[in-house]
């Protein structure tokens, strides 16, 4: 019998595997049956874990197509309140390992978070992107029908922000799918559309490579907010505004990102013994 814990982050939701109260296996085709929206349970990811190695608590993150995250901002936040609610971690502050390395945890209260998200880092090799040298700052690039000025971001995994006036849930599902799926970019990218409101305030627009249009993302949310702090266009401390909710990323003097924000829980599953038949 498989049991799976739900929560989301500001809209975006994460299915945790604990793979210490399972015996399944989760494979690729196991995920995919249980991130669909009508015949499974629904998620935008899962999060598997924790694994406990030389006493370091570590996580694997899944995209709903099955493929593997490096890193997920809302992931972290849900994953880090799972390990507080389980009692595997009872600390304010702690440490959780991605496939993109540590990030430092602090607990605010009882659903906010505070995470050390490191550096921004905007080179093209940071991305894997083919076809650019150096910093990818305010690029103009060309996808599907148009020129698009673009700064490349990695925060532990890819990120193209796109930079317009005006945003939308239309034009993210438009252009989306050719800024994912790129020649640029073989290994895929996750794409988000930025107007810069004021000094401390941005709108955002996210389609996820593995998962589609998504209503939040901390991984997105630091992406933009840094490449706006790279043109100069915002302050050290700014809202991001999504779908979702708003995600408050700020910039240490050194540039170091740090995201804060709310997790929900929202329940127990557990799952059919033929589910995965």
């Amino acid at each position: 019998m498989v049991t799976l814990k739900k929560y989301h982050g500001l809209g975006n939701d994460y299915l945790i595997y604990d793979p210490n109260q399972n015996r399944e296996l989760l494979q690729e085709r196991q995920i995919q049956l249980l991130c669909r929206r009508n015949t499974g349970v629904g998620a935008d990811g899962i999060l598997s874990g924790p694994v406990l190695e030389n006493e370091k608590i570590k996580v694997r993150i899944f995209n709903p197509d099955g493929s593997e995250a490096e890193r997920s901002g809302n992931g972290i936040r849900i994953f880090s309140k799972y390990l507080k609610d389980a009692g595997y971690v009872k600390e304010k502050c702690y440490e959780l390992w991605t496939k993109a390395g540590p990030v430092q945890v602090e607990f605010l209260d009882a659903s906010r978070m505070k995470v050390d998200m490191g550096y921004a880092a905007f080179g093209a090799d940071s991305i894997h992107a083919v076809g650019f040298e150096g910093d990818m700052i305010n690029e103009s690039v060309f996808f599907c029908d148009n020129f698009y000025n673009i700064t490349c971001v990695s925060m532990g995994n890819p990120n193209c922000v796109v930079m317009m006036e005006e945003i939308s849930k239309n034009k993210a599902l438009h252009l989306g799918p050719y800024v994912e799926n790129s020649k640029y970019f073989p290994n895929r990218i996750n794409m988000q559309l930025c107007h810069v409101v004021d000094r401390e305030n941005i709108q955002i627009e996210i389609y996820e490579r593995g998962a589609g249009y998504t209503y939040a993302s901390g991984t997105g949310a630091c992406a933009a907010a840094s490449a706006a702090h790279k043109l100069g266009l915002v302050g050290n401390r700014v809202q991001v505004h999504m779908q979702g909710g708003d995600l408050l990323v700020e910039f240490a003097e050194d540039d170091r990102v740090f995201m804060t924000g709310p997790v929900v829980y929202i329940g127990s599953i557990t799952l059919a013994e033929n589910f995965f038949a």
